[in-house]
């Protein structure tokens, strides 16, 4: 496939957890460890877009590079396209978006998300989710699902489960029959450049406001989303002090591994 770059938007001020960007997991920041992921999955270019001066110095400890972004963005779609603006990247290039927090995120999913919008020349942004097993993911707010068309285009994310299998759940059943398409959505996206510089311009929709998710306002403009699906479930990013600890074992067992 054609080249592709990695931005990584990382801010210190996070209201669950403040300055995790910078808590240490295996000997080094936690936003270093993603840039290594990153750097792993054959990216071009790696970039952390930040707003704090201590991030950026941590990343350029390491060799990477980082780019000072403004304070204010609404969310970090936005500060992803100030980054890209200013590395003077083509409309046609492809960013992937990786979080800040997920540094047991594998190197080849990175790839495949830009790949897969590299190969679906209609939709302006790719991401990714993964088969849901267990009916507690299925039903918890904090797990974010996808629906899929048959060509493997979004057609719906929510928080709520989806899709409803009525007859299995009827009756307060929460045992998903065999075969329920449910996904996990995953908080990495493909963008084209060209794409993030209209995002801004970008009216936020009710559905987008209601569920608290970002990626609603693309569909709800009329723009397309690509999925890959993995056929594995991805180790979990940290939103907490508790997600931390987490995270850290599981860096401890697996390593540098993707």
């Amino acid at each position: 496939m054609a080249g592709f770059s990695v931005i990584i938007p990382a801010r210190y001020s996070s209201v669950r957890f403040p300055g995790k960007a910078l808590a240490d997991v295996g000997g080094k920041p936690m936003v270093v460890r993603v840039c290594e992921r990153a750097q792993a999955s054959g990216a071009e270019r790696v970039c952390v877009a930040t707003d704090d001066e201590r991030i950026a110095q941590a990343v350029r400890d390491q060799g990477f590079e980082a780019r000072m972004t403004r304070a204010d963005h609404p969310s970090g779609t936005d500060r992803i396209a100030e980054a890209a603006a200013a590395l003077g990247l083509s409309d046609d290039a492809i960013v992937v978006n990786v979080q800040g927090d997920e540094p047991l995120m594998p190197p080849a999913l990175i790839a495949e998300v830009a790949a897969v919008l590299e190969r679906c020349l209609d939709a302006s942004v790719s991401t990714a989710c993964h088969p849901i097993h267990d009916a507690a993911s299925i039903f918890s707010p904090n797990v974010n699902k996808v629906v899929l068309d048959a060509r493997g285009y979004a057609l719906y994310f929510s928080r709520a489960p989806i899709p409803y299998a009525r007859d299995a759940y009827a009756a307060g059943g929460r045992e998903a029959p065999a075969g329920l398409p449910c996904y996990r959505h995953l908080g990495i996206y493909g963008y084209r450049v060209g794409f993030l510089r209209r995002y801004a311009g970008l009216a936020p929709s009710p559905l987008e406001q209601f569920e608290s998710l970002e990626q609603l306002r693309v569909l709800w403009h009329g723009y397309r989303i690509a999925v890959t699906v993995s056929s594995r479930d991805i180790p979990p990013g940290v939103d907490t002090p508790q997600d931390l600890e987490t995270v850290r074992m599981l860096f401890d067992r697996i390593g540098d591994s993707g």
